[in-house]
């Protein structure tokens, strides 16, 4: 390491801390929903939103921590607008293709 971690202020090395911490357990949250939910649009909800929230934490911390050491960089900003704007369009896909390979998943239609 070289040293810039620990010329940063405890609040933001605090700050940095607890975003990593909910990133992390926000990602065990989707890899466990994975395992343990049943049927395939259960395990895609859980794993989309949780996965999501726990990358973008995890980013958000990376972007703090090197914006308060002087080292800002733009790619985790672009990494976090890909991932909003990819995990939703592919979410869907496979729903879709899901329903399209077993139709018998579609709900039925309101009376």
């Amino acid at each position: 390491m070289n040293g810039v971690a620990l010329s940063l202020p405890l609040w933001s090395q605090t700050v940095v801390a607890v975003l990593l911490l909910v990133g992390a357990a926000m990602a065990l949250i989707g890899s466990w929903a994975l395992v343990r939910l049943d049927g395939l649009f259960l395990r895609l909800h859980g794993t989309s939103l949780a996965s999501s929230l726990g990358l973008a934490c995890l980013l958000l911390a990376s972007v703090l921590n090197a914006a308060l050491s002087g080292q800002a960089r733009f790619h985790e900003v672009l990494i976090l607008l890909f991932l909003f704007v990819t995990t939703p369009v592919s979410a869907h896909f496979m729903a879709l293709a899901a329903l399209h390979l077993n139709p018998a998943l579609r709900p039925r239609p309101p009376p």
